[in-house]
Parts: structure tokens; C-alpha cells; sequence
């Protein structure tokens, strides 16, 4: 029955706040909801073109009462989960942030999608009925999952549908790397003519494919991109950036919404680069001496390149 299901794809941002006495705030799913009963981080999903730091402490104060500051990223996830009574099933890629209290008094909401938020410690967590997410997030067990289907639904990496505004959109997610090597090179790529972007230094990744993690899917990119293998190091950072009339080769204006996660990866036996994906985004790929791509101006790399160095320290 599940292979039949309407693919759909969204990214959502949840708060994992803790109080004086190591309690964890979670909400619960109402009746209006399609996991009744069922306890989950709070958060929700991103609007296009928000900044997933704002979604989390947008979606907190709606559905706690509370008010919150994001003190830190905690982790990227993603799962599929099928919905037989909605006829979806859903691609999610969750980013899970670390946030601190305020301000603000619990509430219950009465005939919405989350009812009630309580404290909880993590003994009485492992006890409730969790969302699988929120459990892999808090480290319980996350044995009683969610249904999914046995092989990912055909769903394009670039999806563009009509906004509101007659202007086509676009919200995708993708994993980057800052993949270094044991000489103190740092693998670049430039983006190719007729791409948001041309002719600036980026960063070797992509978009994630349905149902993958976007660990795993950067490791991947990273081999059909370049032809290096890489070992996944940490998680360094999230950046969110909106084009509102972003021109590509799909040749009409596309307001562009994308979130990405970047990594730190290492190669440990680097090999001659080599681009796979002829044609495509990529014109040029190689391996750039730290020291080079420290005097890079802003002008010279994508945005999310100059966060992603900023946040590795190598600029």
C-alpha cells in the first residue's frame, strides 16, 4: 500500500530546551493530528524562505507558551514516514537545536495539532509513546519507529511549484563539505555559466536524495562529484538563504529557498579530481592550499562557502 502514497518533502526545526533540574520540554499530538497521543519535541516546519533558527523559536512559543533563544545546532536528521489516512508519505529533514528559556507560562491549546507541553525527565520520556526523531534526539530507544515504506518514492531533487505571488518556488535542502586533506588543501569547486552564482568558488555537496540522511548523502556527493572519498568528521553549522527571483538554467525567475547543512570531512588519500557530473553545476573542481582560499574575497565564493569557512575558522 505504501509504494502508492503521494511523495511530499518539507524541512522542519525542532527545540530541545532543559530546565534547572534536567527536565526536557515535549509536546503532545492532539486528535486533529495523525499520531494521537504521541509525545515530540516542539517545532515545526519551515516556511519558505525563513531562517530555521526563527522557525524553532516561532514554532516553541506557539506550542509551549514559552518563550526561547537557540543557544546551539544539536543535530540534522531526516526520515520518511507513510501516512496511509493522508494518502503521503513524507520526507523530513530535522534540524535539532539546543535552545535556552526566556520567558513565558506553559499553556495547553485546545483543538490544535499539539494540545499539551510538559516537563518531563528523561526516565519519564523513555516511558512515553515519542516520535522516532525526538527519541533518536534525546538518545532513547527508537526500536518502536515510524511506518515507512521498504523502498523511497521517485521525488525530483529540484521541485519548483507556483507561489501565491505567480512566481514559481523552490525550498531544497542540501549537505556541503569542508574537506580537507593531510597536506592543508581544502577540495573546491567552481559553479559553471548559466547557475546562480557562476564563476564563484563553492563547496563540494548537493542536494540530499528522498529518504536519505544527509551524512551519508554528502559522502556520496562527494564521490560522484569529485571521485574523493571522505570520512564524515562533524557537523559544523546550518546556514538558510533565500534568492527571491533566483535565474538558473530553468531560464524564468524561481524564488529559491535553500537550507544547508555543512560538514567537516577528511580525505584521507586524496586522488586526482575528477568531474563526474559533465554539463552539469560544476565547472571546475581541485584541490585549493588553505593559505589560497583564506585571501578569497566575499566576491570570489558563494555565501554559504564564506559561512561555512567562517565557521570551520579558515577565513
Amino acid at each position: 500500500m505504501t509504494p502508492a502514497l503521494e511523495p511530499l518533502r518539507r524541512i522542519a526545526a525542532y527545540a530541545v530546551a532543559t530546565d534547572d533540574d534536567g527536565r526536557v520540554l515535549l509536546v503532545r499530538a492532539s486528535s486533529r493530528s495523525g499520531t494521537p497521543g504521541v509525545w515530540s519535541l516542539p517545532g515545526g516546519a519551515v516556511d519558505h524562505g525563513e531562517d530555521p533558527n526563527h522557525t524553532v523559536v516561532r514554532e516553541t512559543a506557539a506550542e509551549t507558551g514559552l518563550s526561547v533563544a537557540v543557544t546551539g545546532l544539536r543535530d540534522v536528521l531526516a526520515d520518511m514516514r507513510s501516512l496511509p489516512h493522508r494518502g503521503v508519505t513524507i520526507h523530513t529533514d530535522r534540524l535539532i537545536y539546543t535552545v535556552s528559556i526566556r520567558g513565558g507560562n506553559l499553556v495547553d491549546r485546545v483543538g490544535h495539532p499539539t494540545d499539551l507541553a510538559r516537563w518531563h525527565t528523561i526516565e519519564e520520556a523513555s516511558r512515553l509513546k515519542l516520535r522516532t526523531f525526538a527519541a533518536a534526539a534525546l538518545g532513547l530507544d527508537t526500536s518502536a519507529g515510524d511506518l515507512r515504506p521498504e523502498i523511497a518514492p521517485d521525488f525530483p531533487s529540484f521541485y519548483a511549484y507556483p507561489g501565491p505571488d505567480g512566481l514559481h518556488r523552490a525550498q531544497r535542502f542540501a549537505a556541503y563539505a569542508i574537506a580537507t586533506d593531510p597536506h592543508d588543501n581544502l577540495l573546491m569547486t567552481r559553479i559553471a555559466p548559466g547557475y546562480p552564482g557562476a564563476g564563484r568558488w563553492h563547496l563540494p555537496g548537493g542536494g540530499t536524495d528522498y529518504g536519505e540522511q544527509p551524512g551519508t548523502a554528502l559522502i556520496r556527493e562527494l564521490v560522484e562529484e569529485t571521485g574523493q572519498e571522505g570520512r564524515l568528521i562533524e557537523l559544523l553549522g546550518v546556514a538558510s538563504h533565500r534568492d527571491a527571483a533566483s535565474l538558473g538554467p530553468e531560464g524564468y525567475p524561481i524564488d529559491w529557498h535553500g537550507v544547508r547543512a555543512f560538514y567537516r570531512v577528511v580525505v584521507d588519500k586524496p586522488t586526482e579530481v575528477v568531474i563526474k557530473d559533465v554539463g552539469g553545476s560544476t565547472s571546475e573542481a581541485l584541490w585549493m592550499p588553505l593559505a589560497q582560499v583564506a585571501a578569497l574575497s566575499e566576491d570570489e565564493v558563494t555565501e554559504i562557502t564564506a559561512e561555512a569557512l567562517r565557521k570551520a575558522q579558515l577565513i
